[in-house]
């Protein structure tokens, strides 16, 4: 059980048997009565987000959440086909069920699995991986006015902003919670 007053973004908790992350949340003293949290939450099923006010003694219960270390094994039109490594059990995701996380996997790429009662959720990718650039505009020299960069598409399909200097088949280091480019690998 966890107190309402200690939720912080990426606490996840259990409300009438569905597992909620904390997104934000808001700590309110009004001027008369107690406290409360102000709170967004994203349903780990659906993905659809809720606003929920909580009294800050009000416990609730932490979600009953399984981490398995899975091995991306290939993609099937929709389909992302994946292998646990303990037990070698090989299973698939719809496009859907990893949201962005997919825009940053590449084959035999080791990630986490967060299940629910068996139940598959999410995929949580490394923060940081290092991809290949497929293709990108070559820079201009001088053509700075833009802020210095341009829209280069990585071999996962996925879209990032690098700098002017960066080229085709370059391999660079992208921090998977933004999106941002960071280095060349």
């Amino acid at each position: 059980m966890i107190l309402a007053g200690d939720l912080r973004p990426g606490i996840k908790v259990e409300m009438d048997g569905v597992p909620f992350v904390v997104t934000n949340f808001q700590w309110v003293k009004p001027g008369k009565g107690g406290a409360f949290m102000r709170t967004k939450l994203r349903n780990l099923r659906t993905g659809s987000v809720i606003e929920r006010t909580f009294r800050t003694e009000e416990k609730l219960p932490t979600a009953d959440l399984e981490e398995n270390q899975v091995q991306f094994l290939y993609q099937s039109g929709d389909e992302f086909h994946f292998m646990n490594t303990e037990t070698y059990e090989q299973f698939f995701l719809s496009k859907d069920q990893l949201g962005e996380a997919r825009k940053y996997l590449k084959e035999e790429m080791v990630v986490t699995i967060v299940s629910h009662r068996g139940t598959p959720l999410t995929v949580e990718v490394p923060t940081f991986v290092e991809l290949f650039i497929r293709d990108t505009d070559p820079g201009v020299r001088g053509d700075t006015a833009s802020g210095g960069s341009k829209p280069a598409t990585l071999e996962t399909g996925a879209v990032i902003q690098v700098p002017l200097f960066i080229n085709v088949g370059e391999r660079v280091r992208v921090d998977t919670r933004t999106g941002a480019y960071i280095e060349r690998a």
